[in-house]
């Protein structure tokens, strides 16, 4: 059986790189971390690491079980945290990741609501990407993550459960006055993340053009100022509008699918008491 000890042990070696740093991390002497790797090859029955030069790197084997140990670790983290809870709602903790507009428009209503009803909870919010917000909920990093999806994502992978929060419909902006998409096929387009950058292509090939996009931002504030300085035109969903809307902008809702927005919990039912209040303030906020 993996020892926890040592699982925390190569989990730090992998982030960090060096057998001295991990040490210095988890306040074991160098000697310590080098015997917890040992045994650790011996319980796994495989070569963990391999010298390089005065340095060490991880095996492919290795480098699997380090993965496994922080998501493990993550977990490990959550429940203790999900024990905690389980007292009450008068202390603990509850952490959330969600994406920028939901932050600027949703999240917060949602957060003060929580603070104002368990004062004692401990609030953490992280602003990132959906995927990358499904990695930390995964690993344990986060209670809950707020993400978008669109009709075309692939699935979530096992063991993620969708609360469904609302839909978010999409606009064009421009400064002058249009309809659909194909108004704007010889204009220059400005595009969002990757993966609303694929979503504006396809709706664009469904309209018979290929957009010629000049301008790239993650940043829905940059990307009506370009539009406003009148650079391009681009589409935005509801929330980024709802978090601000720049002046001389001509907005114009279109009518392709709408991406919804859900809340996202991971593990069986039910959820822990925190996570469930968070669940509840963020409905609330979303009908509001």
């Amino acid at each position: 059986m993996l020892d926890i000890t040592r699982l925390r042990v190569i989990d730090a070696v992998a982030r960090h790189g060096s057998v001295t740093a991990a040490a210095k991390e988890l306040h074991y002497s160098q000697p310590s971390v080098s015997h917890h790797l040992a045994r650790l090859e011996t319980e796994a029955g495989a070569q963990l690491l391999q010298k390089v030069g005065r340095g060490i790197r991880l095996t492919l084997t290795g480098q699997l079980l380090a993965d496994r140990a922080a998501e493990i670790l993550g977990r490990i983290d959550a429940a203790e945290a999900e024990v905690s809870a389980h007292v009450g709602l008068t202390a603990g903790r509850v952490r959330m990741a969600g994406f920028s507009s939901a932050i600027g428009s949703l999240i917060p209503a949602a957060v003060a609501a929580l603070a104002t009803r368990h004062p004692g909870l401990e609030i953490s919010l992280i602003d990132t990407h959906p995927i990358e917000a499904m990695q930390l909920l995964r690993a344990g990093k986060i209670d809950l993550a707020v993400i978008f999806r669109y009709e075309e994502t692939e699935p979530e992978p096992a063991g993620v459960r969708l609360h469904y929060l609302l839909d978010d419909p999409l606009y064009l902006l421009s400064t002058v006055p249009a309809e659909t998409l194909s108004d704007f096929r010889d204009s220059t387009w400005i595009a969002g993340c990757d993966r609303c950058r694929s979503h504006l292509v396809a709706q664009c090939a469904e309209e018979g053009f290929e957009p010629r996009i000049a301008y790239a931002s993650d940043d829905m504030v940059v990307m009506q100022a370009l539009v406003a300085a009148g650079l391009g035109v681009t589409t935005i969903p509801g929330l980024a509008l709802r978090a601000h809307r720049a002046d001389g902008v001509l907005v114009h809702e279109l009518p392709q699918s709408p991406r919804r927005i859900y809340a996202v919990t991971y593990g069986d039912p039910p959820d822990p008491p925190a996570t469930a209040a968070l669940l509840a303030a963020l409905t609330e906020a979303a009908s509001g």
